[in-house]
């Protein structure tokens, strides 16, 4: 009996998204994200809660682990937060630049 093999993920070609970090310090981390249209930041890991401020409006695809995907709509200073832990890839959907600034909140004393 022979092990069945899972596909490989196909390759990815897209462009990096740019993130530029603003503020690193023993409380917090914040990164400015700049995609053009199709940009992606890379699959990662977030060790940290983290708050995504979007600078811009646009649609963002999230890929998860398994090839599941989800769509969302950002609106200029429209605030979310998301827990640390979840692996997923970003991705500019919309056909235009978009920005958001991400702020990871790194663990504080009581």
């Amino acid at each position: 009996m022979s092990a069945e093999k899972t596909p490989p993920e196909p390759l990815r070609c897209r462009e990096p998204a740019v993130g530029t970090v603003q503020l690193d310090t023993e409380h917090v981390r914040v990164t400015r994200w700049d995609f053009n249209p199709g940009a992606e930041t890379g699959w990662h890991r977030h060790g940290w809660l983290y708050v995504v401020v979007p600078v811009t409006d646009g649609t963002l695809m999230v890929e998860l682990p398994g090839g599941e995907s989800v769509t969302a709509e950002l609106k200029a200073g429209l605030a979310y937060t998301r827990n640390a832990g979840v692996e997923h890839n970003v991705v500019n959907a919309g056909t235009a630049p978009l920005s958001f600034v991400e702020t990871e909140v790194k663990g504080l004393p009581g």
